[in-house]
């Protein structure tokens, strides 16, 4: 009689083709789904496990994500997320490319992790063009064929630069395309839409982009899915009228499920498995809500040997203690069951540790001098809190003895330090909405071009905000009151942590607090502060050039006309 590695029997198995559950047996050979049947007594096995209550179904696919969001290193995320029931994502490394370009998306690509770890190649590197911003890295078209032949390459990263995308002029990112056209004819190719309809919406998908995952409305998704464009949902675009609408209109087969940014302390909590239930929560049928987040993601990124419970396809996996709750029990990678791991730590080149290169500022830099007389009527960028959208709004301050008086005025300073040693640009923004006690935030986890950051109210405190930051080699610091009051280090790049990523949860955790003590108020504080300086995110945000207006791509000075 022929034998099995692991037989499952009596289990509630999720069938993808129905979209339903039926108790069914389960056989797995050699880490594949061998044979499903409803009483398997044909195969012999020394390890079958009792199902019975028990629901079974496929592991869970993320497809447009960044492990750099998480602050972490592939193997530190692949231990944390396999917990959650996560079998699979497909990452995109535009951060660590912005710092350290092709060398740094190799590194990472080479890791050895137990989490099938997908990539695609970034785009948009930098985000908008070297006009606008200085990153430590570029992805130009020689690089991307190059990527290309990685058989680890699923997808053409986030397109974000829709200026350039619809342009009649050759550019970088239509070169880009072209060649993924060429050369890899149905590679996929995301999107990066916000706030984009109409003519404009036409304009990028005719250029070859079908899919979005940006923050999404009722309208925006009925618009995108009906004029052909693929959907991937995050947290942030997941409420009751939002679902409503792909449950009303029956667009399961159009959208995915994805985390986008999940920060290293919030990913202890859940992953994928937590975007899912809170769907569930809202809605959407659990039958259908497990499809967006296994097989449509795998049908989209062509990865036809997974994303279901079905013969010849690999054997990840997940069993359910409680369907509604998505309780997990176990997960099993590749037919046997995750136990965790010891995860050695990664190695990288001594260069990646040394890429903060910027001057340490003086206490003058935080001076906002002017030749104007009296008052001046400034342009300030104002926070949105419940989104990481920003919008420009004027406030009048006073001058006294040519310089503006911002320091008592509600507002907040930023100052962006180009920090690669290649310009030493110096730039200036006053933001509202932002910290309203005494005390300086500071960061190189900026995105996307990762120049070092420092915001606050008081310049004692910002001084030693910035002067940490480059003595760490990169991370997240919180002054006050001359102190340091909390700090995580991300020694590699300026942007992710080599180290354990529950002490360095435990960190976040403590910048988060922080930045609440000083008066940050935000449903994601750490992410709204990091893309202040995102030049292709709405309405208006600060590079290492200056303050851009995103749409047009125009330069917007600190002091109105």
């Amino acid at each position: 009689m022929e034998y099995v590695d692991l037989i499952l029997k009596n289990g509630n198995v999720y069938n993808t083709f129905l979209q339903k559950f039926e108790i069914k047996d389960v056989a797995i050979l050699n880490g594949k789904f061998y044979y499903i049947s409803n009483n398997i007594n044909e195969l012999k096995c020394n390890n079958i496990i009792n199902c019975k209550n028990k629901y079974i179904i496929p592991g869970f696919i993320d497809i447009h994500m960044h492990i750099e969001s998480s602050m972490t290193v592939p193997s530190q995320f692949s231990k944390m997320v396999l917990s959650h029931g996560v079998t699979t994502v497909v990452a995109d490394p535009h951060e660590i490319a912005n710092v350290l370009g092709i060398d740094g998306i190799n590194h990472f690509i080479s890791s050895d992790t137990t989490l099938d770890i997908f990539y695609g190649i970034p785009s948009s590197v930098p985000s908008t063009n070297s006009n606008l911003e200085t990153t430590g890295g570029k992805i130009e078209e020689n690089d991307v064929l190059e990527l290309l032949k990685n058989p680890k390459i699923m997808c053409l990263g986030e397109v974000m630069n829709f200026k350039d995308l619809i342009c009649k002029n050759d550019t970088l990112i239509k070169n880009i395309i072209k060649l993924c056209k060429e050369n890899k004819p149905y590679l996929p190719i995301e999107g990066h839409c916000p706030k984009i309809s109409g003519l404009d919406l036409a304009k990028f998908i005719y250029a070859g982009v079908d899919a979005d995952h940006t923050q999404q409305t009722p309208e925006s998704i009925y618009e995108k899915i009906t004029n052909g464009m693929f959907l991937e949902i995050q947290k942030k675009s997941i409420n009751k009228d939002t679902i409503k609408t792909l449950v009303d209109n029956n667009f399961y087969e159009y959208f995915a499920f994805v985390t986008d940014d999940v920060m290293a302390d919030h990913l202890k909590d859940g992953h994928l498995n937590k975007i899912v239930k809170i769907a569930i929560d809202l809605g959407m049928p659990i039958n259908k809500a497990i499809y967006c987040a296994t097989y449509t993601p795998a049908r989209r990124m062509n990865l036809i040997d997974r994303g279901t419970i079905s013969v010849g396809k690999i054997a990840d996996f997940i069993i359910l203690d409680d369907l509604q709750n998505l309780k997990i029990k176990d997960v099993y990678k590749n037919g046997k069951l995750y136990k965790g791991e010891n995860i050695k730590k990664e190695k990288f080149p001594l260069h990646f540790y040394n890429t903060v290169k910027c001057n340490k500022a003086t206490i003058d830099d935080f001076n906002l001098k002017t030749n104007k007389k009296d008052s001046v009527k400034c342009n300030v960028i104002k926070i949105d809190k419940n989104s990481t959208f920003t919008k420009k709004i004027t406030k009048t301050l006073p001058i006294i003895n040519g310089e503006i008086q911002w320091e008592n005025s509600g507002l907040a300073l930023l100052v962006v330090y180009e920090r690669y040693g290649k310009t030493n640009n110096k730039t200036y923004a006053l933001v509202d909405g932002a910290i309203n006690k005494k005390g300086a935030i500071a960061t190189t986890w900026a995105h996307d071009h990762h120049n070092l950051m420092v915001m606050g109210t008081k310049k004692e405190d910002m001084l030693l905000a910035q002067h940490n930051i480059i003595d760490m080699q990169g991370g997240y610091i919180v002054c006050s009151n001359n102190k340091i009051i909390a700090k995580a280090v991300l020694n590699v790049g300026g942007i992710v942590n080599d180290g354990d990523i529950n002490i360095l949860a435990q960190n976040i955790k403590d910048i988060r607090k922080a930045m609440n003590n000083l008066g940050y108020e935000h449903i994601n504080e750490i992410m709204s502060f990091s893309t202040l300086s995102l030049p292709v995110s709405p309405e208006i945000k600060i590079t290492d050039k200056g303050i851009i207006y995103t749409k047009t791509q125009q330069f917007i000075n600190l002091e109105g006309e």
